[in-house]
């Protein structure tokens, strides 16, 4: 009981970051192709890969919930076996994508993270004033 409530309340505070995600996984990678590459952690694009194959996941499994609600008998609404239990089964089966989330999703963070402290590649490199040599009077 106690997982299954766990996994509905995962998938209600997943829910509204959800809908931006692909979005967060598009801005990440393309700052991560903007790194420098000694600023780079080696395992950031493997975790964007876990999190984009959770997304795609999520994403089939909630098509796959809206289906089977709609194809539940009209006697079936919240706080009924049949819903309920159709609906715990659609939990169940989304935890092990959240839990990629709430596992590699720091990963957004810190790849935003360095790409603010990375210089800018428009910014040019300051160098040196030119030294100038004083022409003494004689």
């Amino acid at each position: 009981m106690r997982a299954s409530q766990r996994d509905a309340d995962t998938l209600t505070a997943f829910e509204p970051l959800r809908y931006g995600a692909r979005h967060l996984l598009a801005t990440a990678e393309t700052q991560l192709t903007q790194l420098p590459q000694n600023t780079v952690q080696s395992r950031w694009v493997y975790q964007l890969g876990v999190l984009r194959d959770a997304l795609d996941r999520l994403n089939e499994l909630h098509e796959q919930w809206l289906a089977t609600r709609d194809a539940l008998p009209t006697t079936a609404r919240p706080g009924t076996a049949d819903f309920d239990d159709a609906l715990a089964e659609h939990h169940a089966e989304s935890w092990s994508h959240l839990d990629d989330w709430a596992t590699h999703g720091k990963t957004l963070r810190e790849i935003n993270s360095a790409a603010r402290k990375a210089r800018s590649p428009l910014a040019p490199i300051p160098l040196p004033a030119p030294l100038r040599r004083i022409a003494t009077r004689k």
